[in-house]
């Protein structure tokens, strides 16, 4: 395991990731939604109580894997605004307020 740790330690990009997960991807998903997958990675990661420095098994080292994986899957056929990872999306929308309402005042 400590070869996977020390790998760990140089990756830079989404695709590194893949990668070293051994994981299949389409590098247009990947171009275009990297920063969205990469969040959800990490919100699963801290949701189950698991970090990528501290990979001591090789289960451990599956479940990353895993986790990854649904990450990219949550994004293949679904868009950053559907799934809502990152901050702007989570925002609610503005309340409208009609033209007429604001001469009135």
């Amino acid at each position: 395991m400590s070869s996977k740790r020390k790998g760990l330690s140089e990756l830079e990009s989404a695709e590194d990731f893949m990668n070293f997960f051994a994981l299949d991807f389409d590098t247009s998903v990947l171009q275009i939604k990297r920063l969205h997958i990469m969040q959800k990675f990490h919100n699963y990661l801290k949701a189950e109580g698991l970090y990528l420095d501290g990979l001591s098994s090789d289960q451990d080292f599956e479940s990353c894997r895993l986790l990854l994986k649904q990450a990219y899957d949550d994004f293949v056929d679904s868009s950053a605004q559907q799934q809502k990872v990152l901050k702007v999306f989570q925002q609610q929308a503005p309340a409208f307020v009609a033209l007429d309402d604001i001469e009135g005042s």
